[in-house]
């Protein structure tokens, strides 16, 4: 199989600029293509790993990697889904999250030099030194105001308040330059990435087909969401990352332990290498043997992240910490509505709503004093607001001290 049949066959692919001539590209082989990753922190983090992993399908089928750090773009920021400006980072923060993120991604992509190695690329090389005048005249001139205000990612923003700012009205053009220069220094052809990239990939594209009269694709991925589209990789205690000191191996495998039943051949099919006949086995597991197919999952996604001994580790504190908790699942359940939790619910709320303490002064000193856990995961900020996004299957456990454990359930 090439690499454009391994990525349709696992459920990566959402968007194409040119399907039938990237289909022809594909099955030539030798394709050189790049992912961008903008350093917004110090490490990758679950949503970057979706399309590490095709990055990784796409090597092993015989492509050239290009991995673009953002060491310019980060600069100023990507405005593709986010409802407000980013917080604007210094060269120094920049710089140290690019070498951070370099050093992660060699665990996941051979590098190796010579033919098929991924090329690591910082488009700080070629940004931050432009000159405005020169860049506008050559560049500019090849983009339609217009066009990139009919773009989701912008015109989201211009229906807020806070509009969009000239800064980050840039960020397209920049990224479609960066295409551009890809595609001279290394004959890249083919720009990757999530499905809300897609204006800012189609730029590049027309970019390189207007100025340089040559051919360039662009592919866009399905995001990672559960079944109910929510966005994948947030637990109680923040985002999941790759970085051990961030989210311990333990805690990645535990998330994957208990996603949901309906997510769980999604998840085997785009990020592990498992065979797609043993993911449809898995995937076709009810009941309680679903929860074999969600050890394998978090078994086989710890190990690419975190190494075999790490992965066994999590594996058997996991399965010894499920055998000691068996009576959680018969604990007492409360039903809410979803819609309680759209804004979010303070912990001391939701604590004394279902009846876990007595009063919120309780429940106060129960959180201080770290004896308050969701899904596992301490809580340690009387502030902490509760969302559905929390939820798994419609379920969060709720658990004060050793012995107390309660369900709450989404009605």
């Amino acid at each position: 199989m090439n690499a454009y049949e391994v990525l349709k066959e696992r459920g990566f692919i959402e968007q194409l600029t040119h399907e039938e001539e990237i289909k022809a590209l594909f099955e030539k082989g030798g394709v050189t293509f790049y992912i961008g990753i903008d350093p917004t922190a110090d490490s990758l983090h679950v949503g970057h790993f979706l399309t590490v992993m095709a990055m990784a399908h796409m090597q092993r089928c015989g492509n050239r990697p290009i991995c673009l750090m953002g060491g310019g773009t980060g600069m100023i920021g990507d405005p593709s889904g986010k409802a407000d400006m980013r917080k604007m980072m210094t060269v120094e923060t920049i710089d140290h999250n690019v070498a951070c993120i370099k050093k992660q991604l060699s665990r996941f992509i051979n590098f190796d030099e010579g033919e098929g190695g991924a090329i690591i690329a910082n488009n700080a090389d070629w940004l931050r030194n432009l000159n405005y005048i020169e860049f506008l005249r050559e560049i500019g001139t090849h983009f339609s105001v217009n066009r990139m205000l009919a773009a989701d990612c912008f015109k989201t923003r211009m229906d807020r308040e806070l509009g969009l700012s000239f800064l980050e009205f840039n960020y397209m053009i920049m990224q479609g330059y960066d295409f551009y220069e890809l595609n001279k220094r290394y004959n890249c052809m083919l720009e990757m990435g999530g499905n809300d990239q897609w204006s800012n990939i189609i730029a590049g594209v027309e970019l390189i087909r207007r100025k340089a009269q040559k051919p360039a694709y662009g592919m866009t991925f399905k995001l990672l969401t559960n079944s109910e589209g929510v966005k994948m990789g947030k637990t109680v205690s923040g985002a999941v990352w790759l970085d051990p000191e961030k989210t311990s191996p333990y805690e990645f495998y535990q998330y994957w332990r208990n996603i949901g039943d309906k997510d769980v051949e999604k998840c085997l099919a785009l990020l592990t290498f498992l065979p797609m006949d043993e993911v449809r086995r898995l995937g076709a597991l009810e009941g309680a043997e679903i929860n074999h197919a969600k050890e394998v999952l978090a078994f086989e996604l710890t190990k690419i992240v975190h190494g075999e001994a790490e992965a066994t580790k999590a594996q058997d504190a996991a399965r010894a910490l499920f055998g000691k908790g068996a009576a959680t699942v018969d604990a007492p359940s409360t039903e809410i509505s979803a819609a309680e939790f759209a804004e979010g619910m303070d912990i001391l709320t939701l604590l004394t709503t279902i009846k876990v303490v007595p009063s919120r002064s309780e429940g106060r000193r129960a959180v201080q004093q770290g004896g308050v856990k969701l899904a596992e995961q301490p809580i340690k900020d009387i502030d902490f607001k509760v969302t559905a996004d929390l939820f798994t299957d419609g379920k969060l456990l709720v658990q004060k001290g050793k012995k107390t454990f309660h369900n709450v359930i989404l009605k």
